[in-house]
């Protein structure tokens, strides 16, 4: 007995009662860790539905992109052979980042795949029957999909958000050099705005060796032109520790004030401009390599310069939001469709599923084209697949029970 009443004493869950009886407060703060423990939410059903959805999303990841290298080697073998591209680059600087660049792009085709090959298996077996059959509501059969995709579109996001754009600045690399695929690397007639009334102009801009040819830089307030600065050459400074240094040579500067004139020239002259190379020159599919907060930037810079060259920067950072959201939708379209135990198998649901799959990522193309080609607001553009494909998802978990 008095072994009993020293176990109560000093067993910690009983000090933890007695702590929480004595301060309200820590009570409460018990309470609220109760409601974020996970083992609330998810119990053995979803782990196991959790397990299937992830372990065949991953195969179909594994299984798709093979099939897409081992077709990716087979058309560039030659150019690789021509330009005699080293194994190594192949390897880590091409095909490391080839795989999940890929990945991530068709990563809603793999959801919906994912969701109904298994999903039409547990049927199939007549797992959901038996799940019903003991009480489950479908709403509540949806849920560790949903947890799933959770984790799904978080990684996508991430993966697109911050770390796919470094790769793809690697990969593109690798594209200019051994399959000789042309980048823009020149522009000309540039002209756009520094700073609030100033307005810089090239005649014609090289990214390779980062300088500017036939410079002009006008200043004016109030709408009046008081400096005029030329320059035969302008080099952009690419080892200063900070950002916007250029270098002009055979400079010379007018001022003007009122009726007077002053005139200074110079052979060298540092100076610092708000713009960067990235500015002056565009090549396709650049708004891929910047990150998300890079795209926030230089949109934002874009649009105080008031430059147009901005709708697909636009584009591209709400489409990667968007497109993290489209796992949801597919899902519970997926399994709508597929819980259902019907004669015949799966072959019609992955039939409908890749119709519907690439139908989406059709429809997102399309819409991009549109916001670039047709004045359509980026933001719609980006999310007009998922409102599409939203109202899709409703009728068929409405009509799922029935």
């Amino acid at each position: 007995m008095k072994l009993k009443d020293t176990w109560n004493k000093y067993n910690p869950s009983a000090l933890g009662r007695r702590a929480a009886d004595r301060f309200p407060v820590m009570k409460q703060i018990s309470g609220w860790l109760g409601w974020l423990n996970p083992g609330r939410y998810i119990k053995r059903l979803d782990r196991y539905i959790i397990r299937k959805f992830i372990g065949t999303y991953i195969f179909a990841i594994a299984l798709i992109i093979s099939i897409s290298i081992v077709f990716d080697v087979n058309e560039n073998l030659a150019k690789f052979s021509e330009y005699k591209a080293p194994l190594k680059a192949i390897v880590f600087d091409y095909y490391m980042n080839f795989v999940p660049y890929f990945a991530n792009l068709f990563s809603p085709l793999f959801v919906f795949i994912a969701v109904i090959f298994f999903t039409s298996k547990l049927a199939g077996n007549s797992e959901i029957i038996s799940m019903l059959a003991a009480g489950i509501s479908f709403r509540r059969l949806i849920r560790p999909y949903m947890f799933s995709c959770v984790l799904i579109s978080g990684l996508s996001f991430y993966l697109s958000a911050y770390v796919i754009p470094h790769g793809t600045v690697i990969r593109q690399n690798f594209e200019t050099l051994y399959k000789n695929k042309k980048k823009n690397t020149s522009a000309e007639n540039v002209q756009l705005q520094v700073g609030k009334g100033v307005i810089a102009y090239m005649k014609l801009y090289d990214n390779t060796i980062k300088k500017g040819y036939g410079f002009c830089l006008y200043k004016f307030e109030n709408k009046k032109l008081v400096s005029h600065m030329t320059a035969s050459e302008i080099q952009y400074d690419t080892i200063s520790d900070s950002k916007y240094h250029w270098k002009a040579m055979d400079w010379k500067i007018r001022q003007l004030r009122g009726l007077r004139e002053k005139i200074t020239s110079g052979i060298t002259k540092d100076t610092v401009l708000q713009m960067e190379p990235t500015d002056l020159v565009y090549s396709k599919g650049q708004q891929e390599t910047f990150t998300s907060p890079q795209l926030l930037d230089y949109i934002s810079k874009q649009i105080d310069r008031g430059s147009g060259n901005v709708v697909q920067y636009q584009v591209e950072y709400h489409k990667r939001i968007a497109s993290s959201f489209a796992s949801f939708i597919l899902t519970i379209i997926g399994v709508s469709l597929s819980s259902r135990k019907r004669k015949g198998g799966m072959g019609l649901y992955l039939g409908i599923g890749l119709a519907l799959s690439f139908g989406y990522i059709m429809l997102q193309t399309v819409s991009s084209t549109f916001a670039i080609n047709a004045n359509t607001p980026p933001i719609l553009a980006a999310w007009l697949p998922n409102i599409i494909f939203a109202f899709v998802a409703y009728f068929c978990y409405r009509k799922a029970p029935n």
